[in-house]
Formats: C-alpha cells, sequence, structure tokens
C-alpha cells in the first residue's frame, strides 16, 4: 500500500509539484501517428482505454469522423443496461419538484411534531433526492468511461458549462438529471439555436436564473417583479458574450420580452386549478409554460429592433436573432478553440470558425470538422498545452487502467474535494477550462492522492475492478508518459503499486 506523502516524495523527480509542469515540452508540428491518436484522444474524449493507442493510431482522421456521427458507435451493451437516466429522458420533471416539496413538507411536520430525527439520508426526502441525485451522476460518469462516443460526452460537459445550472438551489437537486437529458444531451453535436431553445425553455434554467418569477408591470404584486437575471446571462454567457455590443436597457427590454416563460404550477392544489385552463405550452420541453397573464405586453425595443406584443414569440424571436448574431458565432467559436486547442487560442482559428458557424447556421458538426482539421488543432505546440480539469484527470486515469468502477459516487466525492463537483458549479458561467483556474499546489496533492488511492485498488471505500500494472500502463500510453516519468518508475518496478501511481501521477497524464 502506498499514501500520498510517499507518493509526493517520490513525483518531485517528476516536477509534478512545481512550476515545471506548465512548462510541458512541446512537440513537433509534424506528429507520428501514436502522437495523433494520443492527442486526439485527449481532445475529442477522456484519454486512451488499454488498446486505443493502437487502434486510433492507424487512423486518427477516420475515428475523428466516426465521433463526429456519434449514432454510428453503438454503446456496449454492458454500459446501455447499467445507464440509470431513463426516468429522465421522458420524465416529467414538474412531477418530480411537487413531490419533492411535498416530502420537504412532511419532513418539516416530523421536526415540528419534535419526533426522533433521523438521518438525512434516512428520510423519505433523502431517499427521494439521492434517487434522483445519483442516477443523474452516475450516467454523466459511466459514459464518459465507458461509452464509445467520446466526443459526445466531451461536447455534453462542454454544453453543461456553458448552459450551467446549480443542482444545490432548493430543489434543483432533482431538476439537473431531467436538464442534462432533455435540454443538453440530445442537441449536443446539433444545432446551436434548438440547444439555446431547450434551456431557454426547461424548468431547471427558468428557476435557476429566476425567469420564471419575472413577471409584467400588471402582474407586479407581493415583491414580484422584472428580473433581468436570465435575460443578462443569455446575451452575456450564453449567446453575444460579455463585449458582445449590447447596453443595460437591452437587459431589461429581453427580459420584459421574457415575462411570462415560467413552468407548470408546482403546488397541487394550483396545478389542477390552472391546468384545465393552461392555453398550450407552445414548446415540447415537458414542463415548460407560457403564462400569458404575466406578461409584459407593451412594445419593446431591443438590439435596433422594435418588437410589438406577440406573447411568447417575443422571446422566439429573441432567441432566433440571438443564435445567428456575428457576437454569438465568435463568442462560441472562442470558447471551443479554448477547450480543444489552447487556453488563449490563435485569432485566425477563432474567425474562421466563427464564420463556418454562420454559414451553417449554427451547426456545431461543421464547426467542430473544421477545427479538428485546422493547423492549429495539430500544432506541436498545442500537443500537451491544455491543463487538465479535475473532471479530465479523474475520468482519464480510470480510463487508462481500464478500471472498472461499481458505483458513481466515491469519484463524485473526489471530484467534490478537487472543488469540482458534478453540477456544483454556483455560478453561472460554468466551471473554467484554463491552466489558470486549476493548476494549484492544493489541486496537485489531491490529484496525486488520487493517483495513490487508484493504484491500491480503490476509490474512497469503493473497490475497483480490473488495471493494469507499471510496464503495461508504460506501454499503453506510449506518448502520454514523459521520458522523466519513465526514468522514474523504472526505479520503483520493486514497489508494483507505486509504480503505478507514478506513471498516473506524472506530467504526461496532467495534461491534454
Amino acid at each position: 500500500m502506498i499514501d500520498r506523502r510517499r507518493l509526493l516524495q517520490a513525483s518531485a523527480a517528476l516536477g509534478v509539484t512545481s512550476p515545471v509542469l506548465s512548462s510541458f515540452a512541446a512537440l513537433p508540428a509534424s506528429l507520428p501517428a501514436d502522437q495523433a491518436a494520443a492527442h486526439a484522444l485527449n481532445r475529442l474524449g477522456f484519454g486512451p482505454r488499454p488498446g486505443d493507442l493502437a487502434i486510433i493510431a492507424q487512423g486518427p482522421q477516420t475515428w475523428i469522423e466516426l465521433q463526429l456521427q456519434p449514432q454510428s458507435l453503438p454503446l456496449p451493451a454492458g454500459l446501455a443496461a447499467r445507464l440509470g437516466e431513463e426516468r429522465f429522458v421522458g420524465g416529467d420533471p414538474i412531477a418530480a419538484v411537487r413531490e419533492f416539496l411535498t416530502l420537504v413538507r412532511d419532513n418539516r411536520a416530523v421536526a415540528a411534531a419534535a419526533q426522533p430525527a433521523q438521518a438525512a439520508q434516512d428520510t423519505p426526502l433523502g431517499s427521494y433526492v439521492r434517487s434522483h441525485q445519483l442516477p443523474a451522476v452516475e450516467s454523466r460518469l459511466f459514459r464518459a468511461l465507458e461509452s464509445p462516443r467520446q466526443l459526445e460526452e466531451v461536447m455534453v460537459d462542454f454544453w453543461f458549462n456553458h448552459f450551467n445550472v446549480y443542482q444545490a438551489k432548493n430543489f434543483m437537486r432533482v431538476l439537473v438529471g431531467y436538464y442534462e437529458h432533455q435540454a443538453i444531451r440530445p442537441f449536443a453535436l446539433g444545432r446551436f439555436r434548438d440547444l439555446l431553445g431547450a434551456t431557454a425553455h426547461h424548468p431547471a434554467m427558468l428557476y435557476y436564473l429566476d425567469n420564471s418569477s419575472s413577471v409584467g408591470p400588471q402582474a407586479a404584486a407581493r415583491g414580484r417583479g422584472l428580473n433581468e437575471n436570465y435575460a443578462r446571462e443569455l446575451m452575456e454567457l450564453h449567446t453575444l458574450g460579455v463585449d458582445g455590443g449590447y447596453t443595460q436597457q437591452d437587459v431589461t427590454q429581453l427580459a420584459r420580452m421574457l415575462t411570462g416563460w415560467t413552468y407548470e404550477p408546482i403546488l397541487p392544489s394550483a396545478a389542477r386549478f390552472v391546468r384545465a385552463s393552461m392555453p398550450a405550452r407552445g414548446s415540447e420541453m415537458p414542463g415548460f409554460w407560457f403564462n400569458e397573464r404575466l406578461h409584459d405586453h407593451g412594445e419593446k425595443e431591443w438590439l435596433g429592433h422594435r418588437v410589438a406584443a406577440q406573447g411568447q414569440a417575443e422571446g422566439e424571436f429573441a432567441l432566433d436573432v440571438l443564435a445567428r448574431h456575428p457576437a454569438t458565432a465568435r463568442h462560441i467559436a472562442f470558447k471551443l478553440a479554448q477547450y480543444f486547442v489552447s487556453d488563449r487560442p490563435p485569432p485566425a482559428l477563432v474567425d474562421r470558425l466563427a464564420g463556418v458557424f454562420l454559414a451553417e447556421d449554427g451547426q456545431i458538426v461543421p464547426v467542430l470538422r473544421a477545427l479538428f482539421a485546422s493547423d492549429a488543432f495539430w500544432a506541436g505546440g498545442s500537443v500537451g498545452a491544455k491543463f487538465k480539469t479535475p473532471y479530465h484527470y479523474v475520468l482519464s486515469v480510470l480510463r487508462a487502467g481500464g478500471y472498472g468502477v461499481a458505483a458513481g459516487g466515491p469519484v463524485a466525492l473526489h471530484l467534490a474535494a478537487e472543488g469540482m463537483p458534478l453540477f456544483g458549479c454556483q455560478t453561472p458561467d460554468g466551471y473554467k477550462n484554463t491552466e489558470a483556474a486549476w493548476l494549484s499546489p492544493d489541486g496537485l496533492n489531491k490529484r496525486l492522492e488520487f493517483a495513490a488511492q487508484v493504484a491500491n485498488g480503490h476509490v474512497g471505500r469503493e473497490r475497483l475492478s480490473g488495471g493494469l500494472g507499471a510496464g503495461e500502463l508504460l506501454s499503453q500510453l506510449g506518448p502520454l508518459v514523459t521520458q522523466s516519468t519513465r526514468n522514474v518508475v523504472a526505479q520503483r518496478l520493486d514497489d508494483p503499486a507505486m509504480a503505478v501511481a507514478l506513471v498516473l501521477a506524472g506530467p504526461g497524464m496532467m495534461r491534454r
């Protein structure tokens, strides 16, 4: 058995705990086949599983094209059988919220009656929350670890952060699985306007950014009025970008256009009263409701457009304009280039991707195809230039060793310890993917601790299955292991667990 302290001492020889990590050596511009395969696996996915490098090195471009067509890659039968997402795909998020609030009320009644307290996880409320949170977490983790559709999983993570919601805000904890499976995952490689619309109509977004409580002047009462939170983030984060050319007046006008965009009533009594007279939803998103009575029916002036009173159509018009705006194209192009190429992507690449975005009406696959065919993507300076987020690092370690994970909870707890809990970013801008956000002494220590646990065959109290020895890892990971790591590991082969941990904690595994 090894512990973090011993690994810390041994890893000092690799430069893992020093600024040396940030100067990871660049590879030559003309990449050998194995380096090209490793680069593709690290950028379009969460790193190689055993055997991947040898197979993909035979044709990285063929593999990339398959990744752009994920439906052509069937899920393994074992993965399909264990995914806990069925309740989310076609489920009713508002029904889940109603049940959650009923259990909250019952829980409070028990406490008020001074009955013997139970541990939170043993109450019906705790069990209900867990029955929604854990399947959402495990569906994400199991797919990222085992699915051959690696780019799809990367894009789900990318877009969730772009359209972030925070699960710990009241009943969001039972909504987040519905949000990912109804508003993010189906559109991750589709058209941006469809993705934008799905998030704009989902109860999770409407509640998280308070649009569900934003009302027009005729409905303002009891402290309710116009709320600009969603309108602001819709332009600043989701579309135009902070420098996208809009004003505070545009924020206010867009907020007015979006009044009445809410979700079905969550109190059972109100639901029974309202449902009989509810108009058509105007959206296929489960739970969405345009409440005409809460809408501001006045004329608006927004981004140079005079917008007459049209009810829900005003908001749909705004989404159309924003999805096709040149500033949106540039904002999305920059974020994609930053994620897949470097923290400071070449301006020429951003311009090219923005042009493709506009020419292809926001279709994401053509933009990604242009990105993955670019010289900037394959440049030697791009290889290993990105420091992995905790999410990417943890997944890449487990994939590298071919480890089997029976439960997602312990992995999720470790991600939380590293400061990146799944669905746990409180601010609407989501988790960053830059080196400055994640490279720190404490963060590196947490990664060493994780590598030590995995090398010992567990994560937390959960035993892992499978795993490779150090020699097998060195062979399977090829160019992802630096020569300095190989030299140090060669001196530690008498301590098998330590040797494995050193490979998993090496500089080559920290970067992508």
